[in-house]
């Protein structure tokens, strides 16, 4: 039943992540981690994940000194949620 969601998508903090992504043009780090209320090294692991599937573009830079990490969601990362949202509408019987 469940075999076209995206298996990018379908693990929690990932599908925050884009959640979260697709309100904001960007969102740094900390923001997410905070919003995920998850550890900094699955945070990390979830976005270099989400990276590799090309659904975010990860920008490091520095403010002040300090290294700063920032993300946002690319148009292949917004297709990928919108389907994703159909699907589980589908499943859920809302369409």
């Amino acid at each position: 039943m469940y075999d076209n969601l995206d298996s990018i998508l379908n693990q929690q903090i990932r599908l925050a992540v884009v959640s979260i992504l697709i309100k904001v043009k960007k969102a740094d780090f900390k923001y997410l981690k905070e919003q995920t209320q998850t550890t900094q090294g699955n945070l990390s692991h979830q976005l270099k994940k989400l990276k590799e599937a090309e659904y975010i573009n990860i920008t490091k830079t520095f403010e002040k000194n300090y290294p700063k990490t920032y993300c946002s969601l690319t148009s292949k990362g917004k297709k990928a949620f919108e389907e994703y949202v159909k699907q589980m509408k589908k499943y859920l019987n809302l369409n």
